[in-house]
């Protein structure tokens, strides 16, 4: 069920974005007189398609991993006399520099709508206060304790943990100070440490972990919340509303460590020492034997944690009117697209493991969890997976919308297009780039099954 959900989040994903990035493509093209043959969400055989008036044909494909607009081009076959003026390779350099960056524009301006929109209707965030800090850590050097709040890093204001996150990012490696501004009980300080080339290496790095930070969370208590049909909880007689105190006698802290040793005892009888109705008594319960997806053992009993309100506190509340919506979504397109570009030069300098290449099963878990979890989040995830798709599609490698940019610049300055052995030798050294790192990415999701 859950693969299927994954594989159901990705092909809306995926198609959401390609749709609208080979629009970009379409739109321009035709404003430009180049004929449009076919407009196609996803690759092989057409299980859908229709013409319009112009003779385009929309089609969906079977392969749901990206898209394409064919365009009538004489570098794909004969081109009738009285088309000619329509085909691709006759429009001069300027239009189909248009027409290859009108890909890529449309994500960006996508991206917009979609922080405009978030913007609109509101977004509540979590207040990013320290719960923790680890001893030895870069935070702990920086003097940063429980309970302060991290108002901005290095002069740039942070109203979440998202913020904190790309702005460390954009350190990591570095040798210099790194400054933050925090507030304490109504009073604002400034904290800051040498980084002393803090790097990030890991091969699934958290920025705001790997600094010393642990986000403040509200406690959260032993109690069920809900108890499923057929579980091993329900057979034992437990029911929503108690409260586990111990575990085979030793007392129990919150909900985690309750489910800390249920994992580690499948099959093996516990005794529950709970609360009920004001009562004490004792329940035997045997977590069920469970395989999880990486292989490892672990006991579970069918039971739900009782969900816990944030502090009222602790929630900002963050809202824009239809105008003033507008620089700040524009403001957090930039945002995303210096974070992809900074992880992209982290990548190549080697400050960020290539381990962080996803492919299409972690995007389609991301998806399924972006999903599940509300309708900001959702638009959240595509916008940053818009611009990243902007940024990776501008890229200087032929093949790229980013190398035919290239090319036809190149042919716009000389005032005669590269030969086609420079042209057909380009396309082979960026096709063998973007299969290996596809390669790359395809096999880092498979170790992180």
């Amino acid at each position: 069920m859950q693969f299927i959900e994954s594989a159901l989040a990705l092909i809306v994903t995926l198609g959401i974005l390609v749709t609208i990035h080979e629009y970009g493509h379409f739109w321009v093209a035709r404003r430009c007189g180049v004929k449009v043959l076919r407009f196609s969400v996803g690759f092989g055989k057409p299980m859908f398609s229709r013409y319009d008036r112009h003779g385009t044909e929309f089609a969906v494909a079977a392969i749901p991993l990206g898209g394409y607009v064919k365009m009538l081009d004489e570098r794909e076959g004969p081109v009738p006399d009285d088309q000619l003026d329509q085909a691709f390779t006759r429009k001069s350099p300027g239009k189909r520099i248009a027409i290859a960056a009108a890909g890529p524009a449309a994500n960006f301006l996508f991206a917009i709508f979609a922080y405009w929109l978030l913007s609109v209707v509101g977004v509540t965030t979590v207040a990013p206060v320290v719960g923790d800090v680890k001893p030895g850590s870069v935070a702990e050097r920086m003097g940063l304790s429980p309970g302060m709040e991290i108002i901005s890093v290095d002069g740039e204001p942070a109203a979440n943990w998202r913020d904190i996150g790309a702005s460390l990012l954009e350190r990591a490696g570095e040798y210099g100070q790194v400054r933050m501004t925090v507030r304490e009980d109504g009073r604002t300080s400034e904290h800051s440490a040498d980084l002393q080339g803090w790097r990030l290496d890991q091969d699934e790095p958290n920025p705001i972990d790997l600094f010393g930070i642990a986000p403040y969370r509200p406690d959260v208590p032993a109690v069920l919340g809900q108890v499923m049909e057929g579980g091993r909880a329900q057979a034992a007689g437990l029911k929503a509303g108690d409260h586990i105190e111990a575990v085979n006698g030793t007392p129990v802290e919150d909900w985690f460590a309750l489910v800390k040793k249920i994992q580690a005892s499948p099959e093996k009888t516990l005794t529950l020492t709970l609360t009920r109705d004001g009562q004490e008594r004792q329940v035997d319960v045997t977590p069920a034997r469970h395989e999880t997806e990486d292989g490892q053992v672990i006991g579970l009993v069918g039971a739900g944690v009782k969900p816990v309100d944030w502090p009222d506190d602790m929630m900002r509340n963050t809202r824009y009117g239809v105008l003033a919506a507008i620089p700040h979504a524009v403001g957090e397109t930039w945002g995303d697209t210096r974070l992809t570009l900074i992880a992209i030069k982290k990548m190549v300098t080697g400050l960020l493991s290539l381990n962080n290449l996803s492919g299409p099963i972690t995007i389609a878990r991301v998806a399924e969890q972006s999903v599940s979890s509300g309708f900001e989040d959702f638009i959240q995830f595509l916008a940053y997976l818009s611009v990243s798709l902007g940024v990776l599609n501008l890229l200087p490698v032929p093949v790229l919308d980013g190398g035919h940019i290239i090319f036809y610049s190149l042919e716009a300055i000389r005032r005669k297009p590269l030969s086609e052995q420079v042209q057909a030798a380009g396309v082979r050294i960026g096709m063998a780039m973007i299969l290996t790192l596809m390669v790359f990415a395809l096999y880092n999701d498979l170790m992180r099954l």
